[in-house]
């Protein structure tokens, strides 16, 4: 890999008051395994019933390029129907992925498969959000814009979930007025002659597989590999922190904010500068 790779605590089952000892309160990432198995949606869950249920709904993909002046992190590379989309990926390796999708809004009923993990308080219950990818795809390194807490779980196949702690994020070549690195490096093979600060970022990872739950602190970089075809049910709860509740304040209407307007305003330009700004202000 290149660089140093730490494995992700792997528990059975958790209580709440250890759950909160051992990682809500040092934000150490931890995965629950066969946590869904509690869940109607752990059996009902299928790309059979997904097609069946939504399988009309038009739905926007996204594949594994890199954002561009001209191409924002929100814009999809193509639109398909639901169920063709998931036939697609239960049958063969694609690149395109759904990510943010709202399916609840189409199917209100859904919400009734589930039920937020009682590990913590604060769930935002308004933004439950879906994941769908086929092998292949990947999501890039990232943190998340509003610093929730995330409680991720996967559906229907194998993913690989590479995290990073927020000290890490000079190192791994930050771009600012973003929350995402330098694109170019490709964490399934990167060049450490060209960014060899990645070489001081410790990862932490694991293989989540059919009903385990991740549990990714606020803040903390994630970098996701679909192994197999499959999906995943990300639920959020806000930080008890201030700091980090005005810090996604922040990120969401100022930061996006900035950078949108001097995208516009200098397009490719601004692009490479943000870029070279990472690349040159790490000192190996």
């Amino acid at each position: 890999m290149g660089f140093p790779i730490k494995p992700i605590d792997v528990v059975q089952d958790i209580d709440t008051e250890t759950f909160r000892r051992e990682y809500l309160k040092p934000r150490q990432p931890v995965v629950i395994k066969g946590y869904a198995k509690r869940w109607a949606a752990y059996e009902k869950w299928t790309f059979d019933y997904f097609k069946q249920v939504a399988g009309e709904q038009v739905v926007p993909l996204y594949d594994n390029s890199k954002v561009t002046a001209s191409k924002k992190v929100n814009e999809p590379v193509a639109k398909l129907p639901f169920a063709q989309y998931l036939d697609l990926i239960a049958q063969q390796p694609s690149e395109l992925r759904i990510f943010l999708f709202n399916i609840f809004k189409h199917i209100p009923s859904l919400v009734q498969d589930y039920q937020m993990p009682g590990l913590v308080s604060g769930f935002m219950d308004s933004f439950p959000m879906m994941f769908f990818g086929g092998a292949g795809s990947n999501v890039f390194l990232h943190y998340d814009i509003d610093m929730s807490h995330v409680f991720h779980t996967q559906f229907r196949g194998k993913k690989r979930a590479l995290l990073f702690a927020p000290k890490y994020s000079k190192q791994l070549y930050h771009v600012p007025f973003s929350v995402h690195n330098i694109e170019d490096i490709d964490l399934a093979h990167p060049d450490l002659k060209k960014y060899p600060a990645l070489k001081k970022a410790v990862g932490m990872e694991a293989t989540l597989e059919h009903g385990d739950l991740l549990f990714m602190p606020a803040g903390w970089w994630h970098y996701m590999q679909y192994l197999e075809g499959g999906f995943a049910l990300s639920l959020r709860a806000l930080d008890s922190s201030l700091t980090r509740k005005l810090e996604g304040v922040y990120n969401l209407f100022v930061m996006r904010s900035i950078d949108n307007l001097l995208r516009a305003l200098f397009g490719e330009k601004w692009m490479v500068y943000k870029h070279e700004w990472a690349y040159n202000r790490v000192t190996v």
